[in-house]
């Protein structure tokens, strides 16, 4: 009997087999259809040659557009130095504490200033760790199959962020120069603690959901997250509660010499900006209907903190935005898909930069709202914009971002792009509210549109 039950389910799976080739297989037809499309051209045989002995990005370097882009900017924003976030996906912190340390080189006319990257970054783990442990207690009561618990066991923790991070760290924890707390070789390479502190939060997150008593987890959570600060310490030293720190001119010349907190540093050179109240996060997202205000489950670093929140606006406000931020020197948080059409070597971003249909025999007709819906674009990294080049008429022709790769990377550490490139793979841009025209700032009033986590949006920039 069991031999004939073994059969009967063997032949079952054949003919389920057989029905899904003879519904969508590819058949012995098929197949010589698809060889006959082969041609075996010459030119096809020359790609063929080149694509088995070389990447495909030096192959596709359009020929016609390799002369380096004009370098003059009508409007940028008064910046000094480069800098570098190395083996780290630290750039949403690089680039915040950037927009900051333009705008106070320029205040006080200091010869040069970095914010400690180390200091805040090591806040920021600590906060998304204590966001993971209390969402799989606000989560208990969900199945281990539940989309929203398999998306947190996931995503315990990331290097990566958004502007939302800068602010509530900022406005929580102050700040200090790059002296106070260096970066050493754990920060600049995140990966090996960022994984094996993973590993510990998703031990303790089965440990949290076991736990029958409703109090227990708050206590028992405060005991791992002391564990966690210990792993940091290691990994990236210990934050400084107070430090001493002397201004100079810009000659490098001594002006004083004072002790600060971080939150009094802060408030001292930065207290009339509130990060978290004076910034708007607009974003050009075709996939979605403008004007609407948006915001995306568990997206940000802090539990106690602010989900990223954004209003969704066609292109041409964006850019309406930026340049007025620009032309009074004011520095911007931008993100956008780095990846497509750059070559580092330049550090030009470009549609004209490679042509990859000539090279494949194929063309790539996909506009930017099918390639956000298709997953084929997202907004992937952030850097500090600083310069916008307009014609005659107004109108941007292209645009510059200081970037954090170091400074022998790109053009003098910053990256160029045409403005055809800013329309396609733009995405985010956090601008100050003055701004921003009034009848836009109403829009912020409407009650936010809330995405799950595994939106195609929440996509930590790195």
């Amino acid at each position: 009997m069991k031999r004939l039950v073994t059969l009967a389910i063997a032949l079952m799976a054949v003919g389920v087999l057989h029905a899904q080739q003879d519904k969508g297989g590819i058949t012995p037809e098929m197949m010589t259809q698809i060889r006959t499309g082969q041609t075996n051209s010459a030119a096809e045989r020359a790609a063929r040659n080149a694509l088995a002995q070389n990447p495909i990005a030096e192959l596709a370097v359009n020929a016609d557009n390799l002369a380096m882009i004009d370098t003059h900017f009508s409007h940028r924003v008064k910046t000094r130095g480069i800098t570098d976030q190395h083996q780290s996906g630290r750039c949403w912190l690089f680039t915040g504490l950037n927009v900051l340390r333009a705008k106070m080189i320029d205040d006080l006319d200091l010869p040069s200033l970095e914010f400690s990257q180390n200091y805040l970054f090591f806040y920021d783990q600590l906060e998304k760790c204590n966001l993971f442990l209390q969402a799989v207690i606000d989560t208990k009561h969900l199945p281990m199959e539940d989309r929203q618990v398999e998306w947190l066991f996931k995503n315990p923790l990331s290097d990566g962020g958004q502007f939302t991070g800068v602010s509530n760290l900022v406005m929580k924890y102050g700040v200090v120069p790059a002296e106070v707390m260096p970066e050493n070789y754990q920060s600049n390479n995140t990966a090996q603690v960022g994984n094996l502190i993973k590993l510990k939060l998703r031990e303790f997150g089965l440990e949290l959901r076991n736990m029958r008593d409703r109090r227990a987890p708050v206590a028992r959570k405060t005991e791992m997250l002391t564990e966690i600060y210990s792993m940091l310490v290691r990994a990236y030293g210990v934050p400084p509660t107070s430090f001493t720190w002397t201004r100079h001119d810009v000659q490098g010349n001594p002006i004083e010499t004072r002790e600060y907190t971080p939150q009094s540093f802060y408030a001292e050179y930065f207290g009339d900006i509130d990060l978290e109240n004076d910034f708007v996060m607009v974003m050009n997202d075709p996939s979605r209907e403008y004007y609407k205000v948006y915001e995306i489950e568990y997206d940000r670093h802090v539990y106690d903190g602010d989900n990223w929140v954004y209003l969704n606006l066609p292109i041409d406000e964006v850019k309406a935005l930026a340049i007025a931020s620009i032309k009074d020197n004011t520095a911007m948080y931008f993100s956008c898909d780095v990846g497509k059409y750059l070559i580092s070597s330049k550090g030009t971003l470009d549609i004209d930069n490679f042509d990859y249909e000539s090279l494949m025999g194929v063309d790539f007709p996909m506009d930017k709202e099918q390639r956000v819906r298709t997953f084929a674009s997202g907004s992937s990294h952030a850097m500090t914009l600083i310069a916008v080049d307009l014609d005659e008429e107004g109108n941007p022709t292209k645009w510059m971002v200081e970037n954090s790769w170091g400074p022998k990377s790109g053009w003098q550490g910053n990256l160029i792009m045409t403005d055809e490139w800013f329309e396609e793979y733009m995405f985010r841009v956090v601008v100050d509210k003055k701004y921003i025209p009034e009848a836009t700032l109403k829009l912020l009033e409407q009650e936010p549109i809330m995405l799950p986590s595994w939106d195609p949006m929440f996509a930590y920039e790195q």
